[in-house]
C-alpha cells in the first residue's frame, strides 16, 4: 500500500498499547493531533535517539494540543522494557502482525550490506483532529526529528 498523502484521511487503527488497552485513532478524533511515530524496532540505536528526543519534547508537544504514539512490529514486552529503561512519556502500539505499517505503507523492502528484507521505513505522520494527515515525514533522521515535528505542529 502506499504511503497516504496530506490531506488523506488517515487510516483508522485499533491496536494494543503499552498500557495494557486497546487505542483507536478515533478516540482522538476531535480531541487531539496525533504523532503517530513508525520505528523498527525497540532499543536500537536510531530508535532509541529517536524515542529519547520526543520523551524530551513531550511538554512542547502536549502544548500543542497533541499526543505522541510510537509503532513498532515488537511485541508488547519489549515495548514495556524499552519505556521503562529510557522513562518513556508516552504509548507505544504493538503491531506485531505488520497491518497497521501496511496500512501507512511503511512496510518496504529495504537493503544493508546487499542483503534485502522488509522492514519499517522510520516514518512519521501527523494527523490533524479532523482525521486527516496534516504532515508526512519519511527518512526520518532520528537527530533531529522532534525539531521538525515541532515545527510542523506550530502549523496547525
Amino acid at each position: 500500500m502506499d504511503i497516504p498523502q496530506v490531506g488523506n484521511k488517515a487510516p483508522d487503527f485499533n491496536v494494543p498499547a503499552s498500557n495494557g488497552q486497546t487505542i483507536a485513532l478515533k478516540d482522538f478524533k476531535g480531541k487531539k493531533n496525533v504523532v503517530l511515530y513508525f520505528y523498527p524496532k525497540d532499543d536500537t540505536p536510531g530508535c532509541t535517539v529517536e524515542a529519547c528526543a520526543f520523551r524530551d519534547s513531550i511538554k512542547k508537544i502536549e502544548n500543542a494540543d497533541s499526543i505522541v504514539l510510537g509503532v513498532s512490529p515488537d511485541r508488547m514486552a519489549s515495548h514495556v522494557k524499552f519505556i521503562t529503561k529510557f522513562n518513556l512519556p508516552f504509548l507505544l502500539l504493538s503491531d506485531t502482525e505488520k497491518k497497521l505499517c501496511q496500512d501507512y505503507g511503511v512496510w518496504a523492502e529495504k537493503s544493508m550490506y546487499g542483503r534485502k528484507y522488509f522492514g519499517v521505513a522510520r516514518t512519521t505522520f501527523i494527523i490533524d483532529k479532523q482525521g486527516k494527515i496534516a504532515d508526512v515525514f519519511e527518512k526520518v533522521k532520528p537527530q533531529e526529528h522532534n525539531t521538525e515535528v515541532l515545527e510542523a505542529l506550530k502549523r496547525l
